[in-house]
């Protein structure tokens, strides 16, 4: 058979699915413009696409393959491609809007078949004994762990393939009169500029996490803290599968492994929440109620200049590295929906513009979560108090610090304390532009009011 493996969310040699046939392979990739177009030319996700791509390509020569690289519209792709016969297209799932609107339009050109590869489950594997999908996130984690214990996670070994003739040298560049011109194999070649990266290896980063692993637990909530696995960026883009990290985990650790199994199901519960109610990517689940548009207050986020510490130090983080701490998401999206009634669908928007481990699902589930709209109940009148939150997990303010250095000076209580930055006027600091204990209030009348709390 000839089939074209076209390479998305799993770039990377081991363990792939999309290596274990036999017969005749075309390896593709393309740089989807309808996802580039729009996007900052050092956008940071680029760059590491492309450094993961080109590593891609050199290990499948090393095996006798190779990887064809296609800059355009996956459309237009597959009408210059099929001109020659292809028994069929293979690629591993994925589950938002666009992309499920996209592998539809190709399966209408030719056989197309979906590997499961990017999540734990497949987005039926996990249901309620009546076949419907939980709403809830704990008994669809108790599920779940059940299914775990006996799953196979066995490695895909690598099949004996063929590579097909083609020219791999190049970027195609593909129009949608069906055009095409080559291009240098080089990022700049696509418009963007490369940008530094600090990311080790999937292995080494895999292998010091687990060495670090038993503080998972009780220290990945600190701001300051390095608990955390610096993982989701390899997961996003499949440079780390899914069954690798499991192997891994289950075969160096017991106990101590739970709290990060029960993230990464979490994790899969958002994806699978987006697939069987696909029109949450951007409506409220429950409520009318969905923010008030105020660009002032847009602006004022979005340039890190809330006057309040935590928040103006996480949006800091977020616009220079392309991260954010999992503890400071949750402030800020709280602070941004709740203390200043945006609509979450902005919050979604910035941060998919900015965080180099994007991924639809749980970035909209997690926004809906804070915002009290989505599926899995978080009540309307649970706000983050970000003074509270940052006393208790950055004490020091050494976060706060690190990313806002104009309040190196500041005692660390001070910017803890809402009272005493509304009362000073700190140097090159603004003071803070309202009053967290008047926002909250207000945002849960919103929601309390007859007209706005009925369900969708």
């Amino acid at each position: 058979m000839k089939r074209i493996l076209w390479f998305r969310r799993d770039l990377r040699l081991q363990d792939n699915p999309l290596l274990a046939f036999e017969g005749e392979v075309l390896p593709i990739f393309i740089f989807d413009t309808h996802l580039l177009s729009g996007l900052p030319t050092n956008d940071r996700r680029v760059t590491f696409i492309y450094e993961a791509v080109m590593r891609l390509k050199k290990e499948l020569q090393a095996i006798g393959l190779d990887l064809k690289i296609f800059y355009g519209k996956p459309e237009d792709v597959f009408d210059i491609l099929l001109k020659k016969p292809y028994d069929e297209v293979v690629a591993t799932g994925d589950y938002d809007a666009y992309a499920r609107q996209r592998d539809l339009n190709i399966s209408l050109k030719t056989e197309f078949r979906y590997l499961h590869d990017t999540y734990i489950f497949k987005p039926d594997e996990v249901l309620k004994d009546d076949g419907t999908p939980y709403l809830v996130f704990t008994p669809f984690y108790k599920k779940a762990q059940k299914i775990l214990e006996t799953k196979k996670l066995d490695s895909y070994a690598l099949g004996s393939a063929l590579l097909i003739p083609y020219s791999y040298d190049h970027i195609t560049d593909v129009k949608a009169n069906a055009q095409i011109s080559e291009k240098a194999l080089c990022l700049e070649t696509l418009g963007f500029q490369p940008q530094e990266l600090h990311f080790l290896n999937p292995c080494k980063q895999l292998e010091g996490f687990l060495q670090k692993i038993d503080s998972y637990d009780k220290e990945r909530d600190f701001l300051n803290s390095d608990a955390t696995s610096h993982l989701s960026v390899h997961l996003r883009f499949g440079t780390l599968g899914i069954r690798e990290l499991l192997r891994s985990l289950f075969e160096h650790h017991h106990k101590t492994i739970e709290p990060f199994i029960r993230q990464l199901i979490f994790r899969d519960f958002y994806a699978y929440l987006l697939y069987h109610f696909p029109f949450i990517e951007t409506r409220n689940y429950k409520y009318h109620f969905n923010g008030i548009q105020n660009q002032q207050y847009y602006e004022r986020f979005c340039q890190a200049q809330t006057g309040v510490p935590i928040i103006d130090a996480a949006v800091t983080q977020l616009i220079t590295t392309g991260q954010m701490h999992n503890r400071a998401r949750m402030i800020v999206a709280s602070f941004f929906t709740k203390d200043l009634l945006l609509p979450w669908q902005w919050g979604e928007a910035f941060f998919a513009q900015h965080l180099l481990d994007y991924d639809k699902a749980s970035n909209v589930l997690s926004w809906q979560w804070s915002a009290g709209t989505g599926i899995d109940p978080q009540p309307y009148f649970r706000v983050f108090n970000p003074y509270l939150q940052s006393k208790k997990f950055d004490k020091e303010a050494l976060y706060i610090k690190k990313y806002l250095p104009q309040l190196q000076d500041i005692n660390p209580k001070h910017l803890h304390d809402e009272s005493y930055l509304c009362e000073h006027q700190l140097s090159h600091y603004p003071q803070p532009m309202l009053n967290h204990k008047t926002a909250a209030q207000k945002a849960i009348e919103f929601f309390k009011n007859p007209l706005m709390n009925r369900q969708k």
